[in-house]
């Protein structure tokens, strides 16, 4: 059996990372100083984010994702659900300030990735994935096989760095398999079976990307110990795994969907069951970490997601059935990445799956930033 080398490197790969995790972040913030002139607006109107995307004409998710990498850069504060101005915005972004430096900006607003940015605001839909001219957007896009073999080799290429500590980091004591949903090229897969701590290790993937999960398997040598079930996971998840891991999955779909996955997982797994999430989360408050509101907006133009926090990720497993309880002392992951671990048990009603005792990495890990 091959060994796939993964996350073994100590070089600090996390601001290449942010490159390209960060692209986006700037656009929006000059879509929202040039084309809303939101800060101006902003400190004489103190606001919920309903109020401002009322008066802004903007939807919802994308102007989540804006508040919250405003906050993360310290430009908004959030007080009893209202936004101000932090005062460094009001003294440089507001057009009647006297130190304003909007018009400096105002020089980029032309620029296609920043129209881009306020089409995803005022419509709520993403764009083409990449900016990519005449492209469907992600969820259309990795149903053609070239964008679905692309994208799944990038997303392998980054898996590499992450996916050693994540697998080393989960506690498989008491548990024989694992299903790896929407599981890209199999990357995460192929480094929890290397362990050689569970019996049976399955990928699930939507048609035509299962088919580059199974040439990546193959490739490293792991066929025998991983197979990859072609399902579309919105339908359901398949029975006989103990193990849910969803890694880098949800934070592609907007809420209602990722309640549907989850509530898929809390329905196929068993008593005792265990679901593995494994993302980019911001803070509870939600004003960082910066890195993660950044590569919330590339996910906020390209998908229909966006990165959740633990807030919201805690609130959604409850609301499920999975209730958490924090395990201290999490141990750390690079480049801010967080491993949430729900166990499901049932030990007085196993049939109604009243009662659960959970434990999990429950706390964003520390950046390098």
């Amino acid at each position: 059996m091959k060994h796939i080398e993964v996350s073994s490197v100590n070089t600090d790969y996390s601001e290449l990372l942010r490159l390209r995790d960060g692209i986006y972040a700037s656009d929006l913030f000059v879509a929202a100083v040039s084309w809303l002139d939101f800060f101006t607006w902003l400190s004489d109107h103190p606001s919920t984010i309903d109020d401002i995307c009322s008066a802004m004409e903007i939807h919802n998710r994308p102007a989540d994702v804006m508040l919250t990498l405003f906050m993360a850069r310290q430009l908004v504060v959030r007080r009893d659900e209202h936004y101000h101005l932090t005062p460094f915005a009001r003294e440089h972004l507001v057009r009647t300030a006297t130190r304003n430096l909007s018009p400096y900006f105002d020089t980029m607003k032309e620029r296609p990735a920043c129209k881009d940015m306020l089409h995803v605001l005022r419509t709520g839909q993403p764009i083409s994935w990449g900016s990519k001219q005449g492209e469907d957007e992600w969820a259309l896009a990795i149903g053609k096989s070239d964008v679905a073999q692309n994208f799944t080799a990038a997303m392998d290429s980054r898996g590499a760095y992450l996916a050693g500590s994540m697998a080393e980091a989960i506690d498989y004591t008491g548990y024989q398999s694992l299903l790896d949903v929407a599981g890209g090229s199999g990357i995460y897969a192929c480094s929890v079976a290397t362990l050689n701590k569970l019996e049976r290790i399955a990928v699930l993937e939507k048609p035509p990307v299962h088919k580059v999960a199974e040439y990546s398997i193959a490739k490293r040598g792991m066929s025998e110990q991983i197979s990859v079930i072609p399902q579309d996971m919105f339908e359901g998840l398949p029975f006989g795994y103990d193990i849910h891991l969803f890694s880098n999955a949800l934070h592609d779909w907007g809420k209602t969907k990722v309640e549907t996955l989850i509530s898929n997982s809390y329905q196929a797994l068993p008593p005792g069951g265990r679901v593995v999430i494994h993302d980019a989360h911001l803070n509870a408050s939600k004003t960082g970490p910066l890195p993660i509101a950044e590569y919330s907006v590339l996910l906020m133009s390209s998908t229909e997601g966006k990165c959740y926090s633990i807030g919201e990720i805690d609130e959604m497993l409850s609301n499920a059935g999975f209730y958490p309880k924090i395990r201290p002392n999490a141990p750390s992951l690079s480049y801010s990445y967080c491993m949430l671990i729900r166990l499901l048990t049932s030990t007085l009603c196993q049939q109604l799956k009243c009662f659960f005792e959970v434990s999990g990495y429950d706390n964003c890990c520390s950046a390098k930033y």
